[in-house]
């Protein structure tokens, strides 16, 4: 027997075994399913929902189940959209918004919305139009990230029956025609104008005060120091009268002395005073002042 009838009179004995195999390798391939992380499978039976796969492997039973969707649950960008609106204050404005989202029960978006994308996009277009339509122009403005929340929280109940998570929306640009655009900044220009003057008003009237306040605080430095001489003089004028009260005229005589010696001496060192002529009184009093010195010793 050569090699040839020997290998076909074994092939001939394990056929049987070898289809055996075969069934049971095709069986496994169709029982299990790998799913990837970012996304989950919607298993139908006979075209009827049995079972929605998340990530991993996932047995389901061959020949009867079949993987009819596979949804993807990473989040997700819509385009950028530009709607139309009209303001409570009737300014027709241009808005650009954009919205993210994520699935988060597949069976819901599956059986229940054919095309998302346009179904979210739709549903946030009149949303917009309704919110805008509710606030003045400068509400609009001032306000958008309210706006903002407002319009999620919108979407999120509008959207709940499809097994979506409405995870941010944004409005990013809200436009206005040429003549509403001039007018603004025409009143933007004025409204500058008129900050500038209230601001120069006001600096010219802080410079008064703080002069005001200069000249009344040189005034009651001048005041206080003419105090202080006065109370000196006072001073001075008690000492002398104790003075005369405890000496005599013999103590006024001497001060009277001492001014006019020191009179004298003033004069005699002016500049351009060459000559002094002193009176026979001024001798005098020389004369009583020396006295009354060799008096005190």
């Amino acid at each position: 027997m050569n090699i040839e009838d020997l290998l076909l009179n074994m092939l001939q004995n394990n056929i049987g075994w070898l289809l055996l195999a075969i069934v049971l390798i095709v069986f496994v391939f169709k029982a299990v399913k790998i799913v990837p992380q970012s996304e989950q499978h919607v298993v139908e039976r006979f075209g009827r929902l049995r079972a929605v796969l998340g990530p991993g492997i996932n047995l389901i039973v061959p020949f009867f189940d079949k993987v009819a969707h596979q949804i993807s649950i990473l989040e997700r960008q819509l385009p950028i959209a530009s709607q139309d609106a009209i303001t409570r204050d009737n300014v027709l404005v241009q808005v650009d918004t954009s919205v993210f989202y994520r699935i988060i029960e597949p069976e819901k978006t599956v059986y229940r919305i054919r095309n998302v994308d346009s179904a979210i996009a739709t549903t946030v277009a009149g949303i917009v139009r309704a919110e805008i339509g509710k606030m003045d122009l400068d509400e609009v403005q001032a306000n958008r990230s309210a706006l903002i929340a407002t319009i999620k929280s919108f979407v999120e109940d509008a959207v709940d029956n499809w097994g979506i998570e409405v995870t941010r929306a944004e409005i990013l640009d809200v436009n206005l025609d040429a003549a509403t655009r001039a007018a603004m900044m025409q009143q933007l220009n004025a409204e500058r104008a008129r900050r500038a003057q209230v601001t120069e008003a006001e600096g010219s009237k802080r410079a008064v005060e703080l002069a005001a306040d200069a000249e009344l605080y040189a005034s009651e430095q001048t005041a206080k120091a003419r105090r202080i001489l006065a109370d000196a003089e006072a001073y001075a004028t008690q000492a002398v009268a104790t003075a005369i009260n405890e000496n005599g005229m013999e103590a006024a005589q001497y001060q009277i002395a001492l001014k006019q010696v020191e009179a004298l001496g003033a004069m005699s060192s002016g500049q351009g005073n060459q000559t002094v002529i002193v009176p026979a009184e001024a001798l005098a009093a020389f004369g009583d002042a020396f006295k009354l010195l060799q008096g005190r010793k």
